[in-house]
């Protein structure tokens, strides 16, 4: 199978999605720094560059996030270049199995979790990012976003008219969504 690399801009102008014709993982892996990037050969590899400062792995693309410094025109090929051949390679993104979701808590509380996995996660992850249900307490639904949402100019937007709002259409006991800090 030949690997195709494409690039797609992200919301946030720090991020780029790096498209690939083959899928690389089941749910998502977040690389934040270089030290969390060591149970992963893949984003070890991409950390060696040294504009680059965060890198996101979630069904058939990467995330990387470049230094302020960098310009994506002089490191977008560098980088194509890079994914494909870690690709072919079959470079591991991590150690462990991957295995399906499972939801816990309360019933509300798996509704939750199913909704923002069905509905809102493919199109977090449109934008080369993630969500990450967190806790539910007194009708606040606490979410963390990663890839390209950290830091995003539109995160707060995305999370108040689109998250919160398909929540609490879907189930009423919701009140509020939130994003905790990374």
């Amino acid at each position: 199978m030949t690997i195709n690399v494409y690039t797609e801009q992200t919301p946030n102008p720090a991020t780029m999605k790096f498209m690939v014709n083959k899928l690389l993982i089941n749910g998502s892996e977040d690389f934040a720094t270089k030290e969390s990037a060591e149970s992963s050969p893949f984003a070890k590899e991409l950390f060696k560059f040294n504009f680059v400062n965060g890198v996101f792995f979630a069904s058939n693309f990467v995330t990387i996030t470049k230094t302020e410094d960098a310009e994506w025109g002089d490191i977008e090929a560098i980088l194509k270049e890079f994914v494909k051949g870690a690709v072919e390679a079959e470079l591991k993104i991590k150690e462990a199995a991957d295995e399906a979701p499972s939801f816990e808590g309360t019933e509300t509380e798996i509704k939750i979790q199913q909704i923002l996995h069905d509905y809102v996660r493919p199109a977090v992850e449109q934008d080369g990012g993630a969500i990450t249900y967190k806790s539910f307490d007194e009708g606040v639904v606490t979410v963390e976003l990663r890839g390209s949402c950290s830091g995003c100019p539109s995160s707060t937007i995305t999370l108040k008219s689109g998250i919160q709002n398909l929540l609490q259409r879907m189930v009423p006991e919701v009140k509020e969504v939130v994003s905790e800090a990374l």
